[in-house]
């Protein structure tokens, strides 16, 4: 067997002593979280025990946000191009592209029949001018079509005219602002094979899936910072100002229908807000955390087990739950006694990620923990980090392989 250079062998168990019983590394940060001003204040360092008042961290959140164009819940909002449309004159059930109707004129078959409502949005009867449906109600529908049928001269006296939904249609909706993942989204529609055709044979049709909540939940939902206020619908070159601050305390449940072409955008007021972090209908459904907890990193991923390290947590979870989650707390005091979590997560203000790490033995001790636990956003991810003894305990593999790293 080669002899060990006894210097180098030296140097290279000091090092691995070291690197085993070493501090927490701290992490770079482009943004200057440590005194609370990152997206969260619950992501700046911790202070001495003791030298801090408590919960601090909602107001530190407060300080930053820009007021709300909204003003008081109830007040009407003003300001803006355009028309300001109330939430009570957007209730109801409107057509709009795509949906399937069914025309009823009484003592006639000309014109009874089913129709759909056209891409340029309107109703085409045979032998009339078309008659625009999108974004109207039945019942202006009707008195449409008998007024065009007198016109036309088809009856002498004004027959009775029914107009019954039969079937919706998928609506796009562009959704910006302040919301996870903004993009155009397809809310409501069923597809072939799930038709109900005993639905669809009743005096009448109605819908959830093209409601204003659904919109927001398929572009990711409401952010943090989004100001509930003063959310922006334009339809039809018409603006029309909503307040959803009710939506997040349940005494609401934004069951306004929209219809293709609507165009949704929800400011913004800069600051994250505390109280928007529960679960509500316009809420993401819940966070896919990605997780690390690997004594050692895998060989291979088979062994990694891929697939499996994404876990879903309901929103609104904190940090050290998402750390209770990844199996990085408990067991023996010994090995698992001063584990730390890193907290991967990025700024959807300003587009810059941080990372924070935390020695989760000292967040559950301490009385103040509650405002340095950060809340969990969608796209987060976790590591967590052995405790000094189980580094320790991987020492004696290394100093086996120490006589082939260290020959002359």
């Amino acid at each position: 067997m080669p002899l060990i250079n006894a210097p180098r062998a030296a140097t290279f168990l000091a090092a691995l002593g070291l690197s085993a019983c070493s501090a927490t590394i701290e992490h770079d940060n482009l943004e200057p979280v440590a005194q609370g001003d990152g997206y969260q204040a619950q992501y700046r360092t911790p202070e001495r025990r003791g030298t801090e008042a408590f919960l601090r961290a909602r107001d530190i959140n407060a300080s930053k946000c820009l007021p709300e164009r909204g003003g008081a819940v109830g007040d009407s909002f003003e300001g803006g191009k355009g028309i300001v449309g109330s939430m009570v004159a957007l209730q109801g059930e409107f057509l709009s592209r795509g949906d399937l109707v069914e025309v009823l004129v009484s003592g006639d078959e000309t014109f009874s029949d089913r129709y759909e409502v056209s891409r340029d949005g309107v109703i085409r009867l045979p032998f009339l001018d078309p008659v625009p449906a999108q974004g109207r109600r039945i019942e202006e529908i009707e008195a449409d079509i008998e007024a065009a049928l007198m016109e036309a001269g088809h009856f002498a006296t004004r027959p009775l005219v029914s107009v019954r939904l039969q079937d919706y249609a998928s609506a796009s909706v562009g959704v910006t602002g302040a919301v996870f993942e903004p993009r155009p989204v397809e809310i409501g529609g069923i597809r072939g094979a799930e038709i109900d055709v005993g639905r669809q044979e009743t005096l009448g049709a109605s819908t959830e899936a093209r409601d204003l909540a659904n919109a927001l939940r398929a572009a990711g939902g409401i952010r943090p910072d989004a100001d509930l206020s003063a959310v922006e619908l334009r339809r039809g070159g018409r603006l029309h100002t909503l307040d959803l601050r009710e939506v997040i305390t349940g005494r609401d449940r934004a069951d306004i229908m929209l219809l293709t072409g609507d165009e949704l955008h929800v400011p913004s007021r800069q600051c994250f807000q505390d109280h928007l972090m529960v679960p509500s209908p316009i809420s993401p459904p819940g966070i896919s955390l990605f997780l690390s907890n690997l004594t050692q990193p895998a060989a291979g991923n088979a062994l990694a087990g891929i697939g499996k390290d994404v876990r879903e947590v309901p929103y609104g979870t904190r940090y050290m739950q998402a750390v209770v989650d990844t199996n990085c707390v408990g067991g023996a005091r010994m090995t698992n006694g001063h584990r730390s979590a890193a907290l991967y997560s990025r700024n959807p203000l300003t587009q810059v990620s941080v990372v924070i790490e935390r020695d989760i033995e000292d967040m559950m001790r301490r009385a103040d923990r509650d405002d340095y636990d950060p809340f969990v956003l969608p796209g987060d991810a976790i590591a967590c980090y052995d405790s000094a003894v189980t580094n320790v305990s991987g020492l004696g593999s290394a100093v086996a392989a120490v006589p082939l790293a260290l020959l002359p």
